[in-house]
């Protein structure tokens, strides 16, 4: 994408921590305009690192005032970023429904309507570069967090159809999918509760310690914000980008090579079950 590091304006849904807020820092660092979204951006007072705007990627009428306000002052919204996302864990046969309907909310239908907001602004500019954030998680389905793993994987699949049809509008879009980072996502993700005396309680249980050990243990954020930088620099921004652990990210190759069972094997075992 060519740009003009000191006029572009970028959007980040989810910005107020984590990866977004490493990445909207980073991008401030070099000099773009960069808003970040909270639902409740009032629980930041002293967030002062880049403008945080009210916006609930479950709520269209939340979208469209938070970009409207962003259009109004600029006149474009060059890159958005869709990185506001939630985690899920638990047994599937556990997990009430309202729940997963929930995360596929925000970690699916949000980005896309977030992204159907934008694009009408970033075709009449006849430029525009949307990034979505997934999971290297989205490429595998994980025990006990395979409700997660679906809604990453169909936010995946549907950037590689829809970057297609955007082409012909000098509009780019890309995946970026990290492994475990050093965040507070596991303090905001859904825990099914681990039942007493279920089926799945000790498997369930072990697995839930072993998922919050790997956040702890995570890569700097700062790597993904170095990501994205270099994504938006890119002339033609690649399908798939994938930033982690040297064996997270070999665990996608292994997957395309080994047979089905071969692989699933290897998953139980990292897992213990």
């Amino acid at each position: 994408m060519s740009i003009d590091k000191n006029s572009t304006v970028v959007l980040i849904t989810g910005g107020s921590s984590g990866i977004g807020k490493s990445i909207g820092t980073y991008l401030v660092d070099k000099g773009f305009i960069v808003y970040g979204t909270s639902r409740n951006p009032s629980r930041y007072s002293d967030f002062n690192m880049f403008p945080l705007l009210s916006l609930d990627v479950a709520d269209v009428d939340s979208i469209k005032g938070a970009v409207d306000s962003i259009v109004k002052k600029h006149g474009r919204l060059d890159v958005l970023i869709n990185n506001a996302g939630a985690g899920i864990t638990g047994p599937i046969e556990e997990i009430p429904e309202n729940e997963i309907l929930k995360n596929f909310t925000t970690n699916y239908f949000g980005p896309i309507n977030v992204t159907k907001a934008v694009l009408p602004i970033m075709r009449e500019n006849k430029k525009g570069l949307v990034i979505n954030i997934t999971s290297i998680a989205g490429y595998m389905g994980l025990p006990y967090r395979g409700i997660y793993s679906a809604s990453k994987a169909a936010l995946e699949i549907t950037t590689e159809a829809w970057r297609m049809e955007l082409k012909k509008f000098n509009i780019d879009m890309t995946n970026i999918a990290p492994g475990d980072f050093a965040t507070n996502i596991a303090a905001g993700r859904y825990h099914a509760p681990v039942i007493k005396d279920s089926p799945y309680e000790k498997p369930y249980g072990d697995t839930l310690k072993l998922m919050d050990d790997h956040v702890d243990l995570g890569n700097d954020p700062l790597e993904m914000a170095k990501v994205v930088y270099k994504v938006i620099y890119a002339k033609k921004p690649k399908v798939h980008y994938k930033v982690g652990a040297f064996m997270q990210k070999f665990s996608i190759v292994l997957k395309r090579v080994l047979p089905d069972t071969m692989y699933e094997r290897l998953l139980m075992n990292h897992y213990k079950l």
